[in-house]
């Protein structure tokens, strides 16, 4: 059998620099595609100014800090227990794990709580 069109077939190289107008379509490409998808030297250029929409009191000492971290794990972990109940299967073991990095965090936290200094 023999095949009218070589495999692949042979096509001309076209530049896309190759017209005026081709040139201005490639340079107006080649600037979307910066301005959209910066490169990661400029992501990481770019300084990061936090959001102080949410903040933590600056004069809060680590104790408080530490007890709200406590009972906010604590609080998160009732909250997964009660989800646990009305699941089955992989979604129940899947917040069953997540309870036990909660638990693990709480635990950590505590024990940063028993080496703080009390304040006098």
């Amino acid at each position: 059998m023999f095949k009218a069109t070589p495999n692949p077939p042979e096509t001309a190289a076209v530049s896309p620099y190759e017209s005026a107008d081709s040139n201005k379509l490639n340079e107006a490409a080649e600037r979307a595609l910066d301005f959209h998808f910066p490169s990661i030297a400029d992501i990481k250029a770019t300084p990061r100014t936090p959001s102080t929409l949410f903040t933590v009191d600056p004069a809060a000492t680590t104790e408080t800090l530490v007890v709200y971290l406590v009972e906010t794990l604590a609080s998160v972990d009732v909250m997964v227990h009660h989800l646990v109940d009305h699941l089955d299967g992989g979604a129940r073991n899947a917040l069953l794990g997540i309870s036990n990095s909660i638990m693990l965090a709480e635990i950590t936290a505590n024990r940063v709580l028993d080496q703080i200094e009390p304040l006098q």
